[in-house]
């Protein structure tokens, strides 16, 4: 995926301006919370964020969004089970046992807030109620190191080594990004320390005080490798092994980040 390059340091007036697009994206997070049960389809839960999304005055991000030529269709990304991103939102119920990834980013004002959380329908088998945890545990070790004074391999280096420490694998042909006034910017936030060949295609960037990221962990049980399904957006793990992900927007600060899409009720459903 390509990312737009613009200026990486934000003034306090946009920041103020992503906030608001990312209060409205965790309040879609925690709203659809409350129908993640059995029979859902992905396509209710669509119809239900871009409702939402569009009485707070605001506009879905990922609709109409064209990477390679390709358009987005949906509100959401539905990915479901060994689907790790960009699944597309379709009929088929969800079932007790599905591991189900949400996606969702917002514009607002001309500025956009992104983030993404799993859910379970049902109960956690063991594994999957530990892929759950360590993904969501890597996405805060990644986030205590976006401070100023660091570079963005301090923040790879954290996720990957938790991820890998406990048995499982990070994502490598998809990373986390900047966002301002595009939801894709530069730079590009890999949760991997890039090895040496790797490196013309990922900068370790200096962070700097004002600097507005979005760190996502993309985790699978299995291999890291993906593949992409025949709809050309829906990415599933190269095994068929489950796949988590987690999302925040985050402001680099000095000491301590400060994360634009917390919700209470999204952290209390990760930690469960």
């Amino acid at each position: 995926m390509a990312f737009v390059t613009t200026r990486m340091i934000k003034t306090a007036e946009e920041i103020a301006l992503i906030a608001e697009a990312s209060a409205i994206v965790s309040d879609v997070l925690a709203l659809l919370k409350d129908y993640m049960t059995p029979g859902v389809t992905s396509l209710r839960l669509d119809e239900i964020a871009e409702e939402f999304i569009h009485s707070r005055g605001a506009e879905p991000a990922f609709k109409g969004h064209v990477v390679h030529g390709l358009t987005y269709p949906n509100t959401l990304c539905v990915s479901v089970n060994d689907a790790v991103v960009h699944g597309l939102p379709n009929n088929r119920e969800m079932r007790d046992g599905d591991l189900v990834s949400l996606d969702v980013g917002v514009k607002k004002n001309g500025y956009y807030g992104d983030s993404a959380v799993t859910y379970m329908i049902g109960q956690p088998s063991p594994l999957q109620q530990k892929l759950m945890e360590v993904t969501h545990e890597a996405l805060w070790l990644g986030i205590e190191q976006a401070v100023a004074g660091n570079r963005v391999f301090d923040i790879s280096k954290a996720v990957q080594q938790h991820v890998q420490a406990n048995g499982f694998t990070v994502v490598r042909d998809l990373v986390g990004h900047g966002i301002g006034t595009t939801v894709h910017e530069e730079p590009a936030i890999p949760n991997f320390v890039p090895g040496p060949f790797q490196r013309h295609n990922y900068r370790n960037t200096p962070l700097q005080e004002g600097m507005v990221i979005c760190i996502e962990p993309m985790v699978n049980a299995g291999t890291y490798k993906v593949e992409t399904e025949e709809d050309e957006w829906t990415v599933v793990t190269a095994d068929g092994k489950p796949s988590a992900h987690y999302e925040h927007t985050v402001v680099v600060r000095h000491g301590q980040a400060e994360v634009l899409t917390r919700h209470t009720r999204i952290e209390e459903a990760a930690q469960a």
